[in-house]
């Protein structure tokens, strides 16, 4: 596993999405920390924090595109699936190297909370729980954004089909109020992104949010080694 993240962390890099990524996330969360906290004079950081979440829904299919279509374009899946290592490793060790990239993405947000350390109180517990929040849905973003990717071979429709489920993560939460079915609204609630993400923000990690978006990485994980063994066996 570790040659795999070793390989694609080094793909990040020798490719422009690497930077493009990292340089994008910390140019505009420099721009959130600079309207947001800076210009206003506040050491509050969750106006920085809720913007990120428009540009994590943006770029992580950037992340995510070329994980799986990449190799299926260039044909050297095959390699990698005639080697002597298991399906769970290669998804395992592709999705932790886009997981690190992504983590160093959203740790600029850290830095922000100890300059402003020096010069006012914060509130660690908030700045801990936006982090944390923002850590398990870019996680759980990235597991999808995977499997899409496994799917196809073009890029352009994994991202595309990435932000579409990204997108309509961000819709679930509004189909409650339409639906007059309280047991489908009731199972709406619990599988929403966006509401097991709100409450970790305010500081309040539960035990069944953290199962919650470690389980979306481990079946979408799942479902990328079930389209790996197709592809092994065709």
């Amino acid at each position: 596993m570790k040659a795999i993240i070793s390989r694609e962390l080094s793909s990040y890099f020798t490719s422009p999405i690497g930077f493009v990524y990292l340089g994008a996330v910390y140019f505009l969360s420099g721009l959130f920390f600079l309207n947001g906290a800076l210009a206003a004079n506040s050491a509050d950081l969750r106006p920085v924090f809720s913007s990120l979440l428009s540009v994590i829904m943006f770029l992580t299919p950037v992340l995510t595109m070329r994980l799986m279509a990449e190799d299926k374009r260039r044909h050297t899946d095959q390699l990698l699936l005639t080697a002597p290592i298991t399906l769970w490793d290669i998804a395992a060790g592709k999705f932790l190297a886009a997981a690190i990239v992504y983590a160093a993405g959203i740790s600029i947000t850290l830095v922000y909370a100890v300059t402003l350390s020096f010069f006012a109180s914060m509130n660690w517990a908030i700045i801990t729980g936006n982090y944390i929040a923002l850590l398990l849905l870019g996680l759980a973003f990235i597991s999808i954004g995977q499997f899409i990717s496994s799917l196809t071979e073009n890029q352009a429709i994994a991202a595309i089909g990435s932000f579409a489920v990204m997108l309509a993560v961000f819709f679930l939460d509004m189909l409650p109020a339409m639906m007059p079915n309280r047991f489908l609204t009731v199972i709406i609630t619990e599988i929403s992104f966006i509401g097991r993400f709100t409450p970790i923000t305010s500081g309040i990690l539960s035990v069944s949010s953290l199962f919650f978006f470690i389980s979306v990485c481990f079946i979408f994980m799942f479902l990328t080694t079930r389209t790996l063994e197709k592809r092994r066996w065709s």
